[in-house]
């Protein structure tokens, strides 16, 4: 029976706010803790969600009002004077992201973590949450991978359960009158649902996702939930995911999905999407049950440091977009274009020369989840140069065992011993399954490229399974794509997004031409050679100039107009280009083990 009473009604669409009760039994003279999390796994900042908490106040089982006392940014003491207490307050929620609380006329949507007030004292109880339809909206249904109450329907408004307050925060629930189609995998139902209209092709997005998801079965053996949900808000641009045990809650523009007009077109937008539903669907085993051992279990009130992230977000990262390949969605060609853009965010910056994967993870609270305008020059991410780091592991695994093994077997070891045993993994662990799969030590290696800023040598390796490595120029000056080419191509060394007024700064790579003329992020570029920059007229111009020839450029810092000196070089090789050579070589990493 569950001990801990919850109920969540959306109150106030036009006013973003969700009216939240909590009720649980007590004992007279007892002092309880109220608590909210200060933030949610599988995003690695302070979010302080209790500052959205509006007007807590609290009763005992008359109705008489109890003292809260607030006893920090996110906690309060309430006494009990009798058998039970009830605490109600509203949640505002106007956050759009995959995170927190989202309710309006048109939706709504809620992590627990960001509207339920814990009880410290209770912590493993069980949970009883009631969700109520907003008034006088007829239409509304809920989707969430919370468990059901016998008397609720699939969609329903009603009665759900969880086992204890971290299982109830750990399933999201979107509301609205939603896109839902179901799809089964080993005999397991997933739910994929849109939150928002789209045009897309609900058939090929079920036969696509379950290619997917029974590649990464095969990796695990076995599917760690009864019932799994892909819950997507669609928008006119958006990209994002957070993964949850059996759930997750992604992000995308509305025109990523495939068009049901052209059911042989698979878009570079589509392929993105695809990757971004098998990284989240990868994290149901690994990082939501193989876990960092400072993460068993977590502590929400504060940040918690590990320098392990890079394989839990970087194997993740390697797999979202090779399981495309495997499953047969892209071939091999197309995967190869895919990795090569991952390796060109890595190598074209600084970045990595200057951080190691292992003090990227750790400090994943400030320097990555809160990036400054010098981060493609100064750190590197877990995500990417992980992604790299996993394909050296599992080029290494293949090489040295003959074949016989794989990053994949090193997955599901650590499935055996640390997922489904609940204990955390240790950076030993890693090495340790990787020596034993080798046949030989690789550990000063392995270690050298967790711990030192410096780059994976990618090269040899790929060579001996028929890929060429190569560094090349970028094909335009606001592109990360890339050419082999010794013609003149210029460079600039800055990313901009168009504006009506020009062109805005994104990012300067130090020492280029930009950084060199003075701009910085942020910087509005108005003019280059008495031009008005648009993207072609800037493209245009770089083109038909001399190389290295100087141009004045004008651009508005804040408020200011400042003049500058512009020299367009010639692009150095700083993208990256992996092409097939030798497809019968290639067979030793396409195949599974």
């Amino acid at each position: 029976m569950s001990n801990i009473h919850y109920q969540i009604t959306p109150d106030n669409l036009n006013s973003h706010t969700f009216k939240v009760s909590l009720s649980f039994a007590s004992q007279a003279g007892q002092t309880y803790t109220l608590s909210l999390p200060a933030w949610l796994p599988g995003s690695y900042m302070i979010r302080d969600f209790a500052r959205n908490i509006i007007a807590p106040v609290a009763s005992d089982s008359k109705a008489n009002p109890l003292s809260l006392e607030q006893l920090d940014k996110q906690s309060w003491h309430v006494e009990a004077s009798d058998h039970r207490i009830t605490v109600c307050y509203q949640v505002f929620a106007f956050d759009t992201s995959v995170r927190s609380a989202y309710l309006d006329s048109q939706r709504g949507f809620f992590n627990g973590s960001s509207t339920f007030l814990a009880v410290e004292q209770l912590k493993a109880s069980p949970c009883r949450l009631i969700i109520n339809a907003p008034d006088n909206i007829r239409h509304w249904r809920v989707a969430t991978a919370l468990t059901r109450s016998e008397h609720t329907e699939k969609y329903a408004f009603g009665q759900y359960q969880a086992t204890n307050y971290a299982q109830l925060i750990d399933g999201p629930v979107a509301l609205g009158d939603f896109d839902a189609v179901e799809f089964a995998v080993a005999g397991i139902t997933h739910h994929l649902v849109f939150t928002s209209e789209h045009f897309g092709d609900r058939a090929r997005l079920c036969r696509d996702l379950t290619k997917i998801c029974q590649h990464h079965l095969a990796i695990f053996g076995e599917m760690p939930f009864q019932e799994y949900w892909f819950i997507t808000h669609l928008a006119a641009n958006g990209f994002g995911g957070l993964e949850h045990n059996n759930s997750t809650i992604l992000q995308a523009s509305r025109f990523d999905l495939p068009n049901p007009n052209k059911p042989e077109q698979l878009t570079d937008n589509y392929q993105t999407f695809l990757s971004l539903c098998s990284h989240e669907y990868f994290h149901a085993w690994n990082v939501c049950r193989i876990k960092p051992e400072e993460f068993v279990p977590y502590d929400l009130q504060q940040e918690v440091y590990t320098q392990q992230l890079w394989a839990y977000e970087g194997i993740t990262s390697y797999y979202d977009d090779f399981s495309l390949f495997r499953s047969g969605i892209i071939d091999f060609d197309a995967y190869l274009a895919m990795l090569s853009k991952t390796a060109t965010r890595v190598y074209r910056g600084q970045g990595e020369l200057k951080q190691s994967v292992k003090q990227s993870s750790f400090n994943a609270w400030t320097k990555f989840y809160q990036q400054g305008p010098d981060a493609v020059n100064n750190i590197v991410s877990y995500y990417t140069k992980g992604s790299l780091i996993a394909l050296w592991l599992d080029l290494t695994i293949r090489e040295k065992s003959q074949g016989t093994n794989s990053l994949d077997d090193l997955m599901r070891v650590l499935w055996q011993d640390f997922g489904r045993t609940g204990r955390g993994t240790r950076q030993a662990d890693y090495i340790n399954i990787a020596n034993r799969l080798c046949g030989e030590d690789i550990g000063e290696q392995f270690l050298s490229l967790l711990n030192n800023a410096e780059r994976v040598d990618l090269t040899p390796l790929l060579e001996r399974v028929g890929v060429k490595f190569e560094q090349q120029k970028f094909k335009a000056l606001n592109s990360l794509e890339t050419l082999a080419s010794d013609d003149y191509i210029p460079y600039l060394g800055a990313q901009y997004k168009i504006l009506a007024s020009g062109l805005q700064i994104t990012s300067v790579i130090e020492q280029s031409p930009a950084a060199q003329a003075g701009l910085v992020v942020n910087d509005i570029l108005l003019a280059v050679n008495q031009l008005k920059m648009t993207q072609g007229s800037l493209q245009h111009l770089a083109e038909h100039l001399p190389q290295n020839s100087k141009v004045s450029c004008h651009y508005f810092r804040d408020d200011q107009l400042l003049i500058g000196q512009l020299q367009f070089i010639d692009c150095p090789l700083v993208g990256v280009q992996l092409r097939l050579i030798d497809k019968a070589l290639s067979l030793k990493w396409q195949t599974s083990t």
